[in-house]
């Protein structure tokens, strides 16, 4: 799928307004959202992620299933693995139920790799139940991604420079003061990107409508697609771990990674474009 910065659709402002939650996902103010992606990049961030030593940080794991019946999806869940870093300082008399949202420092999400049409649903989904009523206390959402470069265009005169740039930021719906310190960090994307990504468009597009503080952090993978992954994309891994872990305070553990692209992608076949435009 084909998402151009700066583009809206007008099926997705209506289907995200017209399902929000009536009630809160209990997450941190910073929430990192992942993808089961079928490269494993996901999977594989969401346990290199680890308390670090020199913190009192406390894990608590969690799985949540959510039904998409309002949907017209009857035969299925939006299954997400969570983890969330506590403060784990003064736990003496700490209560699950009332004390864990004041607590709560990093939450992270794996949601399951989804297909259109089920994939905006899902999302939209869990971006609903995040979002809550949408008047306050609202978290910011950090989604990384690796996108083959195969996947990312734009015009041609762009400057060699800005080819050779491998992780950029992208700050979207929202602002908050974590949006505002990564969009400083790391290098925006030109405004002619073309991104042919269906979780990373999707997410766009939505949290856009949902007017959520999202921080899009986007790694480009060279164009092989060999089992064994290359050095460089395993640097462009690592560069964004040591991103998620400078704002969250965790302990990224790289020698946890073992990521190999597959020879294919499912991406390349035809995109399915009836709900996105």
């Amino acid at each position: 799928m084909r998402h151009k910065l700066g583009t809206t659709n007008p099926y997705i402002r209506t289907r995200a307004l017209h399902w929000i939650a009536e009630e809160e996902m209990k997450v941190a103010p910073k929430v990192i959202l992942l993808f089961r992606d079928p490269t494993g990049f996901g999977t594989a961030i969401f346990h290199a992620l680890q308390p670090n030593p020199n913190s009192n940080h406390q894990s608590r794991r969690e799985s949540l299933d959510l039904s998409l019946q309002r949907y017209g999806i009857k035969h299925q869940n939006v299954s997400i693995d969570v983890v969330h870093f506590l403060d784990g300082s003064n736990l003496e008399g700490f209560s699950e139920t009332a004390d864990l949202p004041t607590k709560i420092e990093v939450s992270l999400l794996l949601l399951e790799n989804y297909e259109p049409p089920t994939l905006a649903c899902a999302l939209n989904e869990v971006l609903a139940l995040l979002a809550g009523d949408g008047l306050s206390n609202m978290p910011t959402i950090v989604a990384p991604f690796v996108v083959a470069a195969t996947k990312l265009k734009m015009e041609s005169r762009t400057s060699v420079a800005v080819d050779n740039i491998s992780v950029y930021g992208l700050q979207v719906g929202a602002s908050s003061g974590l949006t505002k310190a990564l969009f400083t960090n790391l290098q925006s994307p030109p405004p002619s990107l073309q991104i042919f990504n269906q979780q990373l468009a999707c997410l766009l597009q939505l949290v856009r409508v949902l007017k959520m503080p999202t921080f899009v952090i986007i790694g480009k993978k060279g164009q092989n697609f060999h089992h064994e992954t290359s050095e460089e994309e395993l640097e462009v891994i690592h560069e964004i771990g040591q991103h998620l872990a400078s704002f969250s305070s965790l302990l990224f553990s790289g020698e946890k990674i073992a990521w190999d692209a597959p020879k294919s992608s499912r991406e390349t076949q035809e995109p399915w474009r009836a709900l996105y435009g």
